[in-house]
């Protein structure tokens, strides 16, 4: 995976993230997960966003899931994963009992608000070993790029 998916210099988010974690700490909070990004537990898929100078890069982790049945669209700044998991349990009938079912199976739909220099034309996909790689391009404007300085002596 890219490095920056832990963090990358100028993480506003990262900051606070930190900071949360360090009066967690002095304070003694539970481990519960109190990340300014954090979604409600068992949302699926559970993913990872970074950024790398040219591209933003999404990783969603869904196993089990057929790649045909997923959908990903990009629409007013907004990335959309969806798709259906087919549940790992046969339906209950008299031979069988299930005690406990923590996998989740049906249909499922993750939101993912994208930065402003995300170029929505310029998306690949990708689905291996039960991991969603999404790679959006940034817009060749917003990349960093270095000025060269004339010497006029």
């Amino acid at each position: 995976m890219v490095p920056s998916l832990m963090r990358y210099p100028g993480d506003l988010f990262a900051d606070f993230d930190e900071l949360q974690r360090q009066m967690d700490r002095l304070f003694g909070a539970s481990g519960l997960n109190s990340s300014i990004r954090a979604v409600q537990r068992g949302s699926f898929p559970a993913v990872n966003v970074g950024t790398t100078p040219d591209a933003i890069e999404i990783y969603a982790f869904a196993p089990g899931i057929d790649a045909a049945s997923l959908d990903v669209s990009v629409d007013k700044g907004l990335l959309t994963i969806a798709g259906k998991r087919k549940p790992s349990v046969p339906e209950r009938n008299d031979k069988i009992t299930v005690y406990s079912r923590e996998r989740f199976d049906g249909p499922f739909r993750r939101v993912i608000s994208l930065t402003e220099d995300a170029d929505p034309e310029r998306v690949e996909a990708t689905y291996r070993n039960g991991i969603v790689h999404v790679r959006i391009q940034k817009r060749e404007a917003s990349r960093p790029r270095r000025i060269e300085i004339k010497d006029t002596h």
